[in-house]
């Protein structure tokens, strides 16, 4: 059986793709399952905590003019 030369590509992509998918449920059924999560809240990782045992945070300078975004491009 002789593949025409216009299906060439597909059959290589066809391949290529049952290939791929083939390997990546491997990985899956051999990848070990995930740790069961933890029952405890945490805080955000992104709030800053409202607790006052931390350390005091110290005062940051600002170097150079604030941003002003420009609104109306036609004025500089």
């Amino acid at each position: 059986m002789r593949v025409r030369e216009s299906d060439r590509n597909l059959l290589l992509l066809g391949t290529f793709t049952l290939l791929s998918m083939a390997a990546a449920g491997l990985v899956a059924l051999l990848d070990p399952a995930p740790a069961p999560a933890n029952p405890a809240p945490r805080p955000a990782a992104n709030q800053a905590s409202t607790s006052d045992q931390g350390p005091a945070q110290t005062p940051v300078r600002i170097v150079g003019t604030p941003f002003v975004p420009n609104t109306n491009p036609r004025q500089r």
